[in-house]
C-alpha cells in the first residue's frame, strides 16, 4: 500500500461522507408534500392515479364512482377494448399460442384474422436473429450478472445496425418494435448462457431460434440443453407473456416510454430507458423477492399445513423480522388493484395443472394458504386504505420456477413481454405529436448569499 493508499485509509472513505451530505441536503419534509397538494408517485393516499395523458392500449380498471365515492371491484385488465379474460379463453379453447395475436392487437388495435396473423408472424420470424458477431461482440464478450443491463445495451448497440435509426415515422418504428419483439428473447437467453458459463462456471449452448416455433416455445427451445419442452410447459409460458404484454400508460416503465418519446428521441434509446424502469425491484423485478421470500419462508414455516405458523411468519415479515426486513408481503399489494388482479387469477387457475405435471401440488398448496391469509395478517397489523390481494407477482415467480427458468431471467422474461406495451405507447405517443412530457417541481430551498472562500 502507498503513502498516499494509507492516509487515503486513515481517513475513511470520503463517499461515506460526501454521501451523508448528498443525501442531508436533498431531505424534503414529508409535511410539505401535502402543503403543496403534490401527488407522491402521482397517487393520492386512496391510490387513484393522477391523470396525466389518454391511451386507447390498455385500461386497469379496478373500482366504480357511486355518489362521488370510489367503491372498489374486482379487477379488470382491457387490451384496446377486449378484456383479458376474454381473450385468454379464447385462444386456450381453440388450443393456439395466444401472444403474438396479443401482439397485433396491441400494435394495430384490432384481433388478426388467420391470414393477417399469418402474415405478421412471418414478419417476426425475418427479424428472428441477431445480426452477424453481434452475439460474440455484444453479448458473449461482455458477460454481465443482471441480464436486464445486457439487454439495454444490446438494444442501444442495435441502432448501430440499423440504416434508418433516427426516423421516428411510424411505419419505421413498427419496423424496428416488430425487430425487437422479435429479438429481445433471443438477446435475453444468450445474455444467460454467456452469465452462467463465465461467472458460474456451468456448460454454454448456444440454439438458434426455430422460425415455426411460436415466441414461448422458442424461448424453452433456446434454454434447454435438449431443446425439449411439453405442450402444457409452452402453454403456460404463452400465457404469462400474454398477461404482462401491457397494463395501461400509466405504469412507470410505460409512463417513462411516453416520457422519452415525447422528446424525439430514437427508438432503441426510448426502450432502453423503459428497460431500466423494468429492472427495479419495485416494478418488474418483485417476482424473484415472492419467491426469495417463499424459499426462506418454507425453511422457517415445519408444518406448511399448519396456518396458524404460516400467520406468525407472515406477521414477522410486517414486523421487519423476517426475510429482507423490509416489512413487506411480497407478491401482495398493488398500486390500483384492490379486490383482485385479473392477471394473478388467470395465471393461478392454470398453475395448478402445471403444479400437478411436476409434482409440486404441496408447494402450490402453500402458495394458496399465503394469499388467502396474507390480507387478514396485514388488515390487522397495519392500517389500510384499500383492499389488498395478491398481485401478478404472486404467482408468476412460482410458474417460472416450475418451468426451470433460471430466476436471474424472471425479469428479462417480463421485458421480452412488455415490450410490446412499450412499442404501442411509443407509436400512440408520435402518432399524437404531443408536447414534451416536462412536470412541474416546486422549489423549497431557501434563498442564500454567495460566500467567498476565505469566509466559509
Amino acid at each position: 500500500m502507498s503513502f498516499t493508499e494509507e492516509r487515503a485509509a486513515e481517513r475513511g472513505n470520503p463517499m461515506d461522507k460526501w454521501g451523508k451530505m448528498a443525501a442531508d441536503c436533498n431531505m424534503i419534509d414529508p409535511a410539505l408534500y401535502a402543503k403543496y397538494e403534490v401527488k407522491r408517485g402521482l397517487r393520492d393516499i386512496s391510490g387513484r392515479g393522477v391523470l396525466a395523458g389518454l391511451t386507447r392500449i390498455g385500461e386497469v380498471h379496478a373500482y366504480i364512482l357511486n355518489e362521488g365515492e370510489m367503491v372498489p371491484v374486482p379487477g379488470r385488465l382491457i387490451y384496446r377494448g377486449y378484456f383479458l379474460s376474454d381473450l385468454t379463453r379464447g385462444f386456450l379453447a381453440e388450443d393456439r399460442m395466444g401472444f403474438e395475436e396479443t401482439c397485433y392487437l396491441l400494435l394495430f388495435g384490432e384481433l388478426p384474422d388467420a391470414r393477417a396473423l399469418d402474415e405478421f408472424n412471418g414478419e417476426l420470424r425475418r427479424f428472428r436473429h441477431l445480426p452477424n458477431k453481434f452475439v460474440r461482440n455484444a453479448i458473449l464478450a461482455l458477460p454481465n450478472r443482471d441480464i436486464m443491463n445486457v439487454m439495454a445495451r444490446g438494444v442501444l448497440a442495435l441502432y448501430g445496425y440499423d440504416e434508418q435509426p433516427d426516423d421516428t415515422s411510424i411505419a419505421n418504428v413498427l419496423r424496428q418494435s416488430i425487430g425487437l419483439i422479435a429479438r429481445l428473447p433471443i438477446m435475453a437467453v444468450y445474455a444467460y448462457m454467456s452469465y452462467a458459463h463465465t461467472l458460474e462456471g456451468r456448460s454454454m449452448f448456444i440454439h438458434r431460434p426455430l422460425p415455426t416455433l411460436s415466441t414461448a416455445e422458442n424461448i424453452l427451445r433456446m434454454l434447454r440443453p435438449d431443446r425439449s419442452f411439453t405442450r402444457l410447459e409452452a402453454v403456460l409460458l404463452d400465457l404469462a407473456l400474454v398477461l404482462h404484454a401491457e397494463h395501461g400508460g400509466g405504469n412507470n416503465s410505460s409512463f417513462v416510454t411516453h416520457v422519452v418519446t415525447s422528446s424525439g428521441t430514437d427508438t432503441y434509446s426510448a426502450i432502453a430507458a423503459a428497460l431500466g424502469s423494468l429492472k427495479g425491484p419495485r416494478h418488474g423485478g418483485a417476482n424473484v423477492k415472492v419467491v426469495e421470500m417463499f424459499d426462506e419462508l418454507k425453511r422457517c414455516v415445519r408444518d406448511w399445513a399448519d396456518e396458524d405458523e404460516i400467520a406468525a411468519y407472515l406477521a414477522k415479515l410486517l414486523n421487519r423480522e423476517a426475510f429482507d426486513r423490509k416489512g413487506l408481503i411480497y407478491g401482495m399489494g398493488h398500486a390500483v388493484y384492490s379486490i383482485s388482479d385479473p392477471r394473478s387469477k388467470i395465471l393461478k387457475s392454470h398453475a395448478e395443472e402445471l403444479a400437478k405435471q411436476k409434482g409440486v401440488e404441496e408447494e402450490y398448496r402453500l402458495y394458496e394458504r399465503v394469499e388467502r391469509l396474507a390480507p387478514e395478517v396485514i388488515g390487522k397489523a397495519r392500517k389500510i386504505y384499500k383492499g389488498v390481494s395478491a398481485n401478478v407477482d404472486f404467482y408468476s415467480g412460482f410458474v417460472y420456477h416450475m418451468l426451470g427458468i433460471p430466476r436471474a431471467l424472471f425479469t428479462p422474461l417480463f421485458a421480452m413481454s412488455r415490450i410490446v406495451g412499450w412499442s404501442a405507447h411509443r407509436i400512440e405517443e408520435l402518432a399524437n405529436e404531443g408536447k414534451i412530457i416536462r412536470p412541474a417541481y416546486k422549489s423549497i430551498a431557501a434563498r442564500r448569499r454567495y460566500v467567498s472562500m476565505a469566509g466559509r
